[in-house]
C-alpha cells in the first residue's frame, strides 16, 4: 500500500475528522499543514487534472467569502483559481487524502475505505 499524505490545517473540523478516522483504523499517514509548509504549483496542478479544480476551489467557506469581491468580475479557470489557492491556501477545500495516484477531496469515510 502506498503511504497516505493528508493535506490540510490542523483547525478545520473536516481534516480533525478525517485524522480521527485514520488514528482510529490504525493508518499511518503524513500530515502536510498548509499553514506551515504551504503547497507548490506543481501539486496543485497534478489535483487539479485528478480531481478537477472546481472540486479543489472551495467557494463555500470564509476565505472565498471574504475575498470573492476581489474576483467579481474575473473569469474564473483553472490557472486563476490555482494562482488564487497559490495565495490563499484555506480556499483548498479540505482535506485533502493522497495515496499514490489516488485522491480524495474532503471527508468522506466510503472513499477513505476504497482508498485503502
Amino acid at each position: 500500500m502506498n503511504r497516505i499524505t493528508l493535506y490540510g490545517i490542523p483547525n478545520c473540523d473536516s481534516v480533525k475528522k478525517a485524522m480521527n478516522w485514520l488514528n482510529a483504523n490504525g493508518i499511518d499517514y503524513d500530515f502536510h499543514n498548509y499553514k506551515k509548509s504551504g503547497i507548490d504549483k506543481k501539486t496543485l496542478k497534478e489535483w487539479c487534472t485528478t480531481a478537477g479544480w472546481e472540486k479543489l476551489f472551495n467557494t463555500k467557506g470564509t476565505t472565498w467569502k471574504k475575498i470573492s469581491l476581489e474576483y467579481e468580475e474575473v473569469k474564473m479557470n483553472e490557472a486563476k483559481a490555482i494562482d488564487i489557492m497559490l495565495e490563499h491556501h484555506s480556499i483548498i477545500k479540505r482535506p485533502v487524502v493522497v495515496s499514490g495516484k489516488k485522491m480524495i477531496v474532503g471527508f468522506d469515510e466510503k472513499a477513505l475505505e476504497s482508498l485503502l
